[in-house]
């Protein structure tokens, strides 16, 4: 996973009926782009975030669905 500031993550629901969380990667706190992510989530919760497999990145300007 590579990422930059301004980079969108989305993490999958782990559960049936909630939402998928989507936030803006504030900070890159690893090696050329690697993680750890400080994260503002959409409701604006603001965190750290090592992703696991069920999390994309999606660049700046990159149109996602």
């Amino acid at each position: 996973m590579n990422a930059q500031v301004g980079d969108s993550i989305v993490i999958k629901a782990n559960h049936v009926g909630e939402p998928d969380r989507l936030g803006e990667i504030l900070e890159v706190r690893g090696e050329d782009g690697a993680p750890p992510y400080f994260v503002r989530f959409d409701d604006g919760h603001e965190t750290l975030v090592f992703p696991g497999p069920d999390a994309t990145v999606h660049h700046a300007g990159e149109v996602h669905r």
